[in-house]
Order: C-alpha cells, then structure tokens, then sequence
C-alpha cells in the first residue's frame, strides 16, 4: 500500500536522510590504523539527535564505505561538524599516507512510499497495490499484478498461418 506513515516500519525506513560514503585507504595497515578512530566516531554518531541507522561495507581491494540514516539532513550535518568526525577526516585527507580517495553522497527521502503487513501503519496486511507509480508521461502505471495471457488456438494449417508461439 502506499503510505506517507512509516510508524511501525523499522528506524531506517523512518530516516528522511541517507549517507553513503566510501574511502580508498593505501593498505590494510591504514585500514588497522583507521579502526580505533572508526569506533569512537561511530559511537558518538549513534548518540546523536535523529540517528536511525548505520551499516559499514567493504569493496576490494581497499575501500571501506558507510551508510547511515538519520532524520534530517541538519541531523547529518550536525554530526559532521562533531569532532571527532572532523578529526577522523583530517586523518584520511592528510595527502597519501592513509587514503587516496573517498566520495560521499546524500539522499532524501520522498515523504510517500510503499508498507506492508507488519510495517503497514493501517493494519497488518500483506497485498500489493493496484498499479505502479506513473513514470515519464503516464497518469496511470501498469497493473502490478500481471493478467494472464490468453492461450492462442493451434494453427489449422491454412495457407498464411504462421507457427505458433
């Protein structure tokens, strides 16, 4: 169902703001160097106001990236102006020793999305909607819910009638 009540959906689903972010370190060794720094600035994210969520993932050979949720970009950018952020930061753009590259993004949420059984707020129902949401010029999208194709009869032979499919 769409919905512009998350309630009862888990905190990152309640977020209005996403942080992806990654950096390239030089070595495994930055990476060991990188990981006390790491702790303390996760948990002083975690005690911020509007922190939903966080996961930490990897891409070789040497990139280690993070992904948080908070309520609002202000919440986010409190926190990046924290110091250990900034600290941690200096660290990584010091020149080559530690890192050699790193990018962030950040994403908002659209006030409307889609709930389902335990996450819905209306009630605990599990059932698709009718159509999807338009794109591009449509006012309407297609049925979510594929219709059955309609077996076509066998082919009689006559002269002009193609194979069937």
């Amino acid at each position: 169902m769409r919905t512009q009540d998350f309630s009862q959906a888990p905190d990152i689903a309640q977020a209005g703001v996403m942080f992806v972010g990654g950096t390239r370190y030089t070595s495994p060794a930055a990476w060991l160097r990188h990981a006390g720094r790491y702790r303390t600035m996760i948990a002083e994210m975690k005690r911020m106001r509007g922190y939903r969520g966080h996961r930490t993932y990897w891409q070789p050979p040497f990139t280690l990236g993070t992904i948080a949720w908070f309520d609002t970009v202000d919440d986010l950018m409190l926190f990046a102006r924290t110091g250990t952020h900034r600290e941690l930061m200096a660290w990584v753009t010091d020149g080559t020793r530690n890192a050699t590259g790193g990018w962030i993004r950040i994403y908002t949420a659209d006030p409307h999305g889609y709930t389902n059984g335990v996450w819905r707020a209306e009630g605990n129902v599990m059932q698709n909607i009718e159509t999807f949401t338009p794109i591009g010029k449509e006012q309407v999208g297609p049925p979510v819910e594929r219709r059955k194709r309609v077996a076509k009869e066998p082919s009689t032979g006559t002269p002009g009638d193609g194979p069937v499919r």
